[in-house]
């Protein structure tokens, strides 16, 4: 009797070391597929290797500014992710190099070799937009569908978990600080989605269960202001804080124009411009099924999240009242 053994896809992904990628590394992972991870320090990477079996998950050197390094990556995949995006530019890593350019450069190496495509976008993506970040998004988006008209984008909102620059931030910033910064009064609007949310949309892209093609708006069950959001971690927290709102004409700009001067700012002028505009999917999404809903993926709440990785900012850690009733 023969026995016909079929080699699992290979699936790469670029910034598969990082918030979002650790995720979507597992839940390839679980699928069966051999994940190829390129990361511009595969070195950092080896907390990767036990989300998978020996020999699965792969991490080989890669940066978006040099071609030969993303075709080499490329080479023999049947699936391409690319997750790589930054808040701020510092040195050689602009926003154009990244965002656009590195984009394109992944999608013409993904077609020449006949793969499928994915790419993380933004909501905040948008030709128009006033923000540079806004603006290289949109941008490399056109690329990829120029070069490659079949790939999918999936664009999150604010994306929430164990690893988080959002939550994580200010809740650390509670620790030690009597009040919070409401930037533009706290008045701008999120959907925060789940990061294992969008992970398990990312392996769906790859299964084939998402039809390509099409831009994809992701977000949870909620929109939130960004005073709501700091009301919501601040409970999770048990801290008390006063939350002061700062003004878009004065304080905020201000500020980051300081803080975007440090080499890993906290906040940064296009960041300002970027919060003023609300970021939360669009009624053509909803309509057209290009949601999570509408893919058949039930979002999870900050409220059934947020407490399983922010308890380690209250004041006693996990050893709050109620756990030891």
């Amino acid at each position: 009797m023969t026995i016909i053994t079929e080699t699992p896809k290979l699936v790469t992904v670029f910034g598969g070391s990082g918030f979002i990628g650790r995720h979507a590394v597992r839940a390839l992972a679980r699928r069966g597929y051999r994940v190829r991870v390129a990361c511009r320090r595969p070195d950092l990477a080896g907390h990767l290797q036990p989300l998978g079996n020996v020999g699965q998950i792969q991490p080989v050197q890669a940066n978006l500014r040099v071609r030969w390094s993303v075709d080499r990556a490329v080479e023999g995949a049947d699936h391409v992710i690319n997750l790589v995006g930054i808040l701020h530019e510092s040195g050689r890593q602009t926003f154009n190099a990244v965002q656009q350019f590195g984009a394109r450069a992944v999608a013409e190496a993904a077609r020449a070799e006949g793969a499928g495509l994915t790419q993380i976008s933004a909501i905040g993506a948008d030709p128009a937009s006033q923000s540079i970040y806004g603006r290289t998004k949109a941008a490399g988006e056109a690329a990829v569908f120029e070069v490659l008209p079949g790939a999918t984008v999936l664009r999150p909102s604010i994306v929430f978990g164990p690893e988080d620059g959002f939550f994580n931030r200010f809740a650390n910033m509670a620790r030690y600080s009597p009040v919070l910064p409401l930037i533009g009064g706290g008045h701008t609007k999120f959907q925060p989605v789940y990061v294992g949310d969008v992970a398990e949309m990312l392996a769906r892209t790859v299964d084939g269960a998402v039809p390509g093609g099409r831009v994809y708006e992701l977000g949870g069950p909620e929109v939130l202001t960004f005073r709501e959001c700091m009301e919501h971690m601040l409970k999770v927290i048990d801290r008390k804080r006063a939350l002061a709102p700062v003004p878009w004409w004065w304080l905020a700009s201000l500020k980051a124009s300081f803080l975007g001067l440090l080499p890993n700012p906290l906040l940064t002028t296009d960041q300002v411009t970027l919060l003023k505009t609300d970021n939360v999917v669009s009624a053509a999404a909803l309509a057209d099924g290009r949601t999570l809903a509408g893919q058949g993926i039930m979002a999870q709440s900050i409220d059934a999240i947020l407490p399983t990785y922010l308890w380690r900012y209250r004041v006693a850690g996990q050893y709050t009242k109620d756990n030891l009733a």
